[in-house]
């Protein structure tokens, strides 16, 4: 009997590791059902709330130098701009692509904007459903400056619901074309930084299938996806390389590495894009290099105009 019950406690979910920031929400984490009633974390639960949290330690780090920045151009301010209310900051702003369930939007607001008395997060999803969700939670929650939008990333550029400009510009798992949306968005609300972890990239590899038979024709490197499997890869693979190359010709510096390990999650790449002003030509031409290689330079030259 009581081995019995032994084996029916290790299936119990785990309780939650005792690493909580101060002040963070265990209430958020039952309504995002992260945590059970109970406070226990599923494992399920544990891999997600891994993911959301690592990727929170890249953001804090980027939302912390946003806020140095404005602080030291606050302080160059003349007294009479400052009494003019030029120039003076009204908090950060970040919009959270393809939100879902809005996981990492109300975590950054928990871990950071709460702790503020400016600033806001605004949240993009198709979803009605889980928008007025999500409304409903940061209501109760009472975070009070966080933004819910019924609209997809295309479309949200053009909302009145929108300010001119946005400081961050983040997309978790944004499926296909939507991460192509964020940047542009972020592009057109002139981010200072933008944090995307790619998901589902098929437009590529459509094209490269289409143009299977000539491309192989035409060049040895046809190929590298010469095969379906293959076709899919490298087809993810040169999607996001084009991304990153046309971060850096609009004058962002790229990083590109791990979100977690492998076994948690196999669309793990993340790109950390921050604005410098300073365009590079270089990575313009070889851009249009890799289009014209691959043959995409046509089907391809609205997403990197």
């Amino acid at each position: 009997m009581k081995k019995n019950q032994a084996n029916s406690k290790s299936t119990d979910p785990k309780p939650l590791d005792l690493d909580l920031r101060p002040g963070q929400s265990i209430e958020l984490l039952k309504a995002l059902h992260i945590l059970t009633q109970e406070g226990k974390l599923n494992q399920d639960s544990r891999r997600k709330l891994k993911q959301v949290l690592h990727l929170f330690q890249f953001i804090e780090k980027i939302l912390k130098e946003l806020s140095e920045e404005d602080v030291a151009k606050a302080l160059k301010l003349s007294t009479l701009q400052a009494q003019d209310g030029q120039g003076l900051s009204k908090g950060l702003s970040l919009a959270d692509h393809g939100a879902g369930k809005s996981y990492l939007g109300f975590i950054v607001y928990d871990l950071f904007f709460k702790q503020l008395s400016q600033g806001h997060i605004y949240g993009i999803e198709t979803r009605s459903e889980l928008v007025e969700a999500s409304r409903a939670l940061a209501k109760h929650l009472d975070f009070q400056r966080m933004v819910f939008l019924n609209t997809s990333v295309a479309e949200s550029s053009q909302s009145e619901l929108m300010p001119s400009h946005i400081d961050v510009v983040t997309a978790l798992h944004a499926c296909d074309t939507a991460t192509d949306d964020a940047i542009a968005f972020g592009l057109l609300k002139k981010a200072r930084a933008m944090v995307l972890v790619p998901c589902c990239q098929a437009e590529v590899a459509a094209k490269l299938r289409q143009n299977k038979a000539l491309n192989l024709a035409r060049t040895p490197l046809a190929e590298l996806w010469r095969h379906p499997l293959h076709t899919r890869e490298i087809g993810s693979q040169l999607t996001n390389v084009l991304r990153c190359l046309y971060l850096e010709s609009k004058g962002y510096a790229v990083t590109v590495t791990e979100l977690v390990g492998w076994e948690h999650s196999m669309k793990n790449e993340l790109i950390l894009a921050r604005y410098i002003g300073r365009p590079k030509a270089e990575a313009a031409d070889h851009l249009q290099s890799l289009l014209a290689e691959f043959g995409l330079t046509q089907t391809l030259s609205v997403r990197f105009p």
